[in-house]
């Protein structure tokens, strides 16, 4: 009897466990996205984003915790990072952000960050000297 309670204990802790553990909606999305023109407003940035392979041109919507990180402050064209969020039909909503460098990125957004870089080295370097 003891055993088929301790049984019985484990299986039904197992699935409120589990139960727990699948709730997509709630759970962020990995993407990375290279910045794909100046950032003139710091809550909506134009980037190309990789999600699950896929490379899209969205906005990442960045809300008042995000804003305030170093991190999204200091935002140019052209910078690689690594993004949880949730995709919504405005853009991608960021919960978090790392900066990466572009080797990091998916081989799918690898050719949009070094041409982004050639690009900005071309257009800035004449104006140095």
């Amino acid at each position: 009897m003891t055993r088929t309670a301790i049984i019985a204990g484990t299986v039904l802790m197992g699935l409120v466990l589990m139960g727990h553990g699948s709730a997509p909606a709630q759970e962020g999305q990995l993407a990375y996205a290279v910045v794909s023109e100046v950032p003139k407003d710091k809550t909506r940035i134009s980037a190309k984003i990789a999600i699950e392979g896929t490379v899209t041109d969205t906005k990442l919507l960045a809300s008042e915790a995000i804003t305030g990180n170093l991190i999204w402050k200091k935002l140019e064209i052209c910078h690689a990072m690594r993004l949880e969020g949730q995709r919504s039909s405005e853009g991608f909503r960021v919960t978090t952000v790392r900066v990466v460098d572009g080797s990091m990125l998916p081989m799918a957004l690898q050719g949009f960050a070094g041409d982004c870089l050639l690009k900005k080295a071309l257009e800035i370097a004449p104006l140095v000297d």
